[in-house]
């Protein structure tokens, strides 16, 4: 799973989605003529683009100041109701300028960024009348504590213009705070609530929050290093300034948080778990499963597939049991894995060093299968051990070459007795490379096209990728034992089970054992990561229907081109196709890579 600043700050930032804002367009000057005129050939969408990024890079201040906007590294986005709301008339015009152009007139990549912004600008106003912060503004993973304290880890201080602009969102955080309390105030008081375990799950995160010390606290995390151009008084009182923000602004508004929830919210949160125990709760997991899966796929032939896709991957999984050498039962061989010693680090130490050496193999095989390969580089970082408990096994964490951040693959390392080894293979192509960090880091860098598809949030293809990328591994020879490529094939089986459950709990009504009997019987999942992977697909419904439909969609389109090219097809050629102009929603995904196949057979032969 991936942090991404293409939303923000991805799952930290969830809850800012549906309303990421800012100050007014105004703000932030259209693009120049000529650098409008490359991403488009048609002058009039050149313009609408260009309009577009300027209003998108004041309404989103995060992306834009990962992308290395200096001013917007002072700013936090608005996502108060009151400025979605105010939203929409600037999306409409937007969608009226585009319906203006006759599609049949434009060329191939030009139809292709009208289509993608049209469904973009379509997506944004459908969301607005469902007021999806009701129920985003927190999940089992936190809330803006969690999401400040993501923005904080990716923040460097480099100059006093960054130390002042840090202090300047630390200033803004209250108001921060403050929106996202009455968005969950306002689903508490129409019925668009989260359930009672999700509600604890994010007190255990937030109500230590209200006991950091400074020297602790993740957000002053920013001042621990600052650079020697400013002197010993300005930093002293720099540090002093930030802690005072964080103490007497910040502080309370994190206290009525943990207030709001323990008081108001949780007696109130319900024991059912799904939208589809929620006013309008339907209507709003069938707009959420069609925006994540960017597909027209209803939750009951999602459901389908995910049923069909957990019998195929049984079958693979009774081959590599065998292959082990295993004469027992599925079940048995479950257990074994599970419990057996051989399979878990014994130190914190010893599992990040084991993630390390993985990452860097991974790197070794990427020249084979790629051709443009990306400048920005990673690191292998733990979980941070406050969020630890709640947080998935791994992730991946954006950077920003502009900001000098290295992207950042993730690991989970406590609860080491549920963190077993088999997997981490699969999890590093998934979160480094092949995967998260390698396509991601692709996207901030293309030169080509146009601004908001440098941060176009498409989860279809980019978790489709990691999964694809676990995929990978078995080209790069990556998985050395039984054990490993059993472990491949039980992350395959884990994003499967997502179908079922995901469709399950908000769709069909399950209850949590229905949802958790898919992961525990056919997957080698420790318990724990089951437990955590359950409480945040019931807090955060949709999402997890994205994985495998876009995976079987990158690999159906694999399969067509080695059909169609035959010993044509070079897989280096066909993964920057893929991956350097960015990712698209799965059928513009189809027809460009239509294209480049068209244009391949075309090539004279090699």
């Amino acid at each position: 799973m991936k942090t991404v600043i293409a939303i923000g700050a991805a799952a930290l930032l969830a809850a800012a989605q549906p309303a990421l804002g800012g100050a007014a367009m105004a703000q932030t000057a259209p693009q120049s003529a000529p650098e409008a005129a490359r991403n488009a050939d048609n002058p009039a969408l050149a313009s609408i683009l260009a309009d577009y990024e300027a209003w998108l890079r004041a309404n989103d201040p995060i992306s834009a100041g990962m992308e290395g906007d200096k001013a917007a590294l002072s700013r936090l986005p608005d996502v108060s109701r009151a400025h979605e709301l105010a939203q929409e008339p600037a999306l409409r015009r937007f969608a009226e300028r585009l319906a203006a152009i006759d599609p049949g007139s434009l060329s191939d990549e030009d139809r292709l960024n009208h289509a993608f912004l049209a469904s973009v600008l379509q997506r944004a106003r459908d969301r607005i009348p469902l007021d999806t912060g009701r129920i985003g503004a927190f999940n089992s993973e936190g809330g803006p504590g969690q999401s400040m304290a993501y923005i904080a880890s990716v923040t460097r201080i480099t100059s006093r213009d960054d130390a002042e602009a840090w202090i300047a969102r630390l200033e803004a955080m209250p108001d921060y705070y403050r929106h996202q309390l009455a968005d969950a105030r306002r689903g508490l008081e129409t019925g668009l609530v989260q359930p009672r375990s999700v509600v604890e799950n994010a007190l255990s995160l937030m109500e230590p929050e209200t006991a950091y010390a400074a020297d602790s606290d993740p957000l002053l995390k920013p001042f621990a290093a600052l650079p020697a151009s400013i002197s010993a008084a300005d930093k002293a009182s720099l540090r002093s300034r930030a802690a005072a923000v964080v103490a007497d602004r910040i502080m309370p508004a994190r206290r009525e948080w943990v207030r709001f929830l323990r008081d108001d919210y949780l007696p109130r949160a319900p024991e059912s778990l799904g939208l589809v125990h929620r006013p309008g709760g339907r209507d709003l997991y069938a707009f959420l499963t069609t925006g994540y899966t960017t597909t027209d796929l209803t939750p009951d032939q999602i459901h389908q597939i995910g049923l069909e896709e957990v019998a195929r991957i049984r079958a693979r999984m009774d081959t590599e049991m065998q292959a082990a050498g295993w004469t027992g039962d599925f079940a048995a061989f479950l257990a074994f894995l599970r419990s057996d010693p051989q399979f878990y680090a014994t130190t914190r130490e010893e599992l990040l060093e084991k993630a390390s050496e993985m990452a860097k193999r991974a790197d070794d095989g990427l020249p084979a299968l790629f051709g443009t390969l990306p400048r920005l580089p990673y690191g292998v970082r733990p979980v941070p051990r406050e969020i630890e408990d709640n947080y998935t096994t791994g992730r991946y964490f954006g950077g920003s070459m502009e900001n000098g951040v290295a992207g950042g693959y993730m690991v989970n390392t406590g609860r080491l007795d549920q963190r077993p080894l088999y997997e981490l293979p699969a999890l590093t192509l998934h979160e480094a490379v092949p995967g998260h960090h390698l396509q991601i880091a692709l996207q901030q860098e293309a030169e080509e096209g146009p601004y908001f598809r440098k941060d176009a949030n498409v989860t279809a293809f980019t978790e489709g990728w990691g999964l694809y990328a676990e995929f990978l591994g078995e080209e790069m020879g990556f998985y050395r034992t039984p054990y490993e490529r059993f472990g491949r094939l039980s992350y395959e089986m884990w994003r499967a089970c997502r179908l079922v459950a995901d469709t399950g709990l908000h769709w069909l009504g399950w209850d949590i054992e229905q949802a958790r009997a898919c992961f525990r019987d056919n997957s080698a999942l420790a318990p724990h990561n089951i437990e955590t992977e359950l409480q945040r697909y019931i807090g955060w419904p949709g999402q997890a229907t994205a994985y495998k439909i876009g995976e079987i969609r990158l690999r159906q389109i694999r399969e067509r081109a080695e059909r169609e090219l035959g010993d044509r097809f070079d897989v280096r050629r066909f993964h920057d196709a893929l991956l350097v102009d960015g990712p698209l929603p799965l059928g513009l995904l189809d027809e460009r890579m239509d294209r480049w196949i068209a244009e391949q057979k075309g090539r004279p032969a090699d």
